[in-house]
């Protein structure tokens, strides 16, 4: 049922990658308004430009395939996942949209204490989506529970962020025996019912303020994915587009995901996407999440650790604590200086630590 597996790309795939790259058809832009409509053409144009001419796939190959790699057949799915066994606290850590299993990656070296199981979420990356509906929070958190237990761990703490926890909560609500704890560094599931303080009201209307400007790409993908995916299955230009935007607002950068994380990391990220095909089976998740599986007066009682980062832009922060603790066991409430959305990259250390404290005393 586990095998190993090694990240090898054919060469045709990356020589019409390229060719495709550099027969871009651009559209125009407004003069001087920058990111105001959504990417900047000079920007993007300068990134494919380098993902055409300098970008050395065979180089982030040769680093991604330093780490032991597994597919799984479970149930019906085959899920791709990293897995590191040091003789330590079992840790699944689970990565959300538009990323990858490569975000969880800085935080190996971190966590050396620490077994690490590091998946791909179903229609992302090596793991193939299941030909049906329903690949949804409760699916994927069975799914996990299942591979975990293959592996040999009864018991075993979970890390999530964006999608990845929402995975981690329905794994703590549905079966919450195996698990010492969870660690979120955002919540993509909150409780459930009407805000009963001037905070939570206050969190819920900045939430419906950031829905209206923000929340276009969601509508979309939760209601018409197929359509979408034509688009940026076929166009190399479109599905940069579409990541490094949100790479962009959601994050810590100052406005430049590129000098933030480099164009190296960002374009492993989008090459996974392009050369696995797997942008369509991945915005799917927003059909299949419609529903998150929480209904008014579930608890999760398994010991919840939330980190806090203070460039959360997604829904333009996060929510009060006493929000929080009508779902989550709350026994650790971190507020970082910095980071944002996707925090085990942009902030690794800080995510390490906070894994090692939280997990050193379950």
């Amino acid at each position: 049922m586990i095998r190993p597996f090694r990240v090898d790309v054919p060469d045709a795939v990356l020589a019409d990658l390229r060719e495709r790259i550099r027969r871009t058809r651009w559209p125009d832009q407004v003069p001087g308004i920058g990111w105001e409509q959504g990417t900047e053409l000079a920007y993007l144009q300068d990134l494919l430009r380098y993902w055409a001419e300098e970008f050395d796939w065979r180089e982030q190959e040769r680093r991604l395939n330093a780490y032991p790699h597994f597919m799984a057949d479970l149930d019906g799915a085959t899920v791709h996942f990293v897995h590191l066994k040091r003789g330590g606290v079992p840790l699944i850590l689970t990565h959300g949209w538009p990323s990858a299993f490569v975000e969880m990656l800085p935080l190996v070296p971190l966590l050396d204490g620490f077994d690490l199981v590091i998946p791909s979420l179903p229609g992302y990356g090596f793991s193939p989506r299941p030909p049906h509906t329903g690949v949804n929070y409760r699916y994927v958190a069975r799914l996990w529970q299942r591979l975990m237990r293959e592996l040999g761990y009864e018991r075993y703490g979970a890390h999530g962020g964006d999608f990845g926890s929402g995975v981690a909560a329905l794994m703590a609500l549905e079966d919450p025996g195996p698990l010492i704890g969870i660690h979120l560094t955002n919540l993509d599931i909150g409780p459930e019912g009407e805000a009963r303080t001037e905070a939570e009201r206050e969190y819920l209307a900045t939430r419906q303020r950031w829905d209206d400007v923000e929340r276009g790409y969601s509508a979309i993908q939760s209601t018409k994915p197929q359509t979408l995916g034509y688009g940026l299955t076929d166009s190399p230009a479109g599905l940069a587009a579409w990541i490094i935007e949100k790479w962009r607002s959601w994050t810590d950068t100052g406005g430049d995901p590129v000098a933030r994380f480099g164009a190296d990391f960002l374009l492993t990220l989008i090459t996974l996407y392009w050369v696995t095909g797997s942008i369509t089976p991945s915005i799917r998740d927003y059909w299949d999440n419609r529903w998150t599986g929480v209904t008014v007066g579930d608890r999760i009682e398994v010991p919840t650790a939330i980190a806090r980062f203070c460039h959360q832009f997604v829904f333009e922060g996060e929510p009060p604590r006493e929000w929080v603790e009508r779902l989550y066991n709350v026994t650790r409430w971190t507020p970082m200086p910095r980071g944002g959305h996707f925090a085990p990259v942009e902030e690794p250390e800080l995510v390490a630590a906070d894994l090692r404290e939280f997990f050193s005393v379950r």
